[in-house]
């Protein structure tokens, strides 16, 4: 099976929802494809990979990863990129991503998805590690931009500067998490909108959305909320800005059904539907 075209809307796999999306569902509103968590399908069978194989039949799918730790002054776990190589070789999927962050330092995981410093230092750093791992798994990495709660004192530039240059750069490919975006704004104080401005259009891959916790000074990206106003918001900004982009949903705890989350993901058809409407007539 060859790699079909992802594009329109798509949801994060689940457990919770392996049966719902094998049964028949109202066409107008099942997700066109699926992203899956990488790491738990990297074993020589079980259940999952049972799950898995049944419903790509049915549905694209995506890989997301979560342990490739970019930014980390370890080595690459060449172990583990081979893992994921003969994953991505067995389901052909559409890309594979992960996150622009680090997670872990003197081989040790902290299981966390944290900022780097935004520095020359740090391009200079990322390019070969980046080189390396597109080579191992023969085929361009995706890289999201992760929500963040501090940042570093010897920054040189912007969040939203050092991903464009790191992009035009090194040829990876961008998953522009928009709901990160705006947690990430609020917490440190910068326009949203301006960051999507600095976005290469070309670059951008994927587009996720998701639910955060506001604590009021503080904004926590839990993926356990529906997606809020100002998010909506801002991804019709996106929309004008960067045109059609594949688009999913993430939800990480409190689920609810899939109809539920099928509802949600039909707003951003619709949404999108709307807004590029206009961005046609415009163009």
């Amino acid at each position: 099976m060859h790699a079909r075209p992802i594009e329109g809307f798509g949801l994060g796999l689940r457990v919770e929802h392996y049966q719902a999306l094998a049964e028949p569902l109202d066409p107008t509103l099942r997700p066109q494809w699926l992203e899956i968590i990488s790491e738990n399908y990297l074993v020589p069978g079980g259940k999952p990979l049972h799950h898995l194989e049944r419903l790509r039949r049915d549905y694209p799918v995506v890989m997301h990863g979560v342990s490739l730790s970019i930014g980390s002054s370890d080595p690459l776990d060449r172990a583990y990129l081979r893992e994921l190589r003969a994953l991505a070789e067995r389901l052909e999927p559409g890309w594979v991503s992960d996150h622009l962050c680090w997670g872990g330092v003197d081989h040790r995981r902290l299981h966390d998805l944290l900022p780097l410093p935004y520095t020359e230092a740090t391009l200079r750093h990322l390019l070969p590690r980046i080189a390396e791992v597109q080579e191992l798994l023969g085929r361009p990495l995706v890289l999201e931009n992760v929500s963040s709660y501090v940042r570093y004192a010897q920054d040189e530039m912007g969040e939203a500067d050092f991903i464009a240059e790191l992009l035009q750069r090194s040829g990876a490919q961008l998953l522009l998490d928009v709901n990160n975006v705006y947690v990430s704004s609020r917490n440190h104080g910068f326009d949203p909108r301006a960051f999507i401005d600095a976005m290469p259009p070309e670059r951008v891959r994927q587009i996720h959305l998701a639910g955060h916790e506001d604590q009021g000074e503080l904004l926590i990206d839990t993926h356990d909320h529906p997606i809020c106003d100002a998010v909506w918001q801002l991804y019709a900004y996106t929309l004008q800005r960067l045109g059609p982009v594949p688009t999913m949903i993430e939800r990480d705890d409190h689920i609810p059904p899939l109809p539920e989350l099928l509802q949600e993901l039909d707003l951003a058809r619709q949404l999108s539907r709307r807004v590029l409407a206009g961005w046609q007539e415009a163009a």
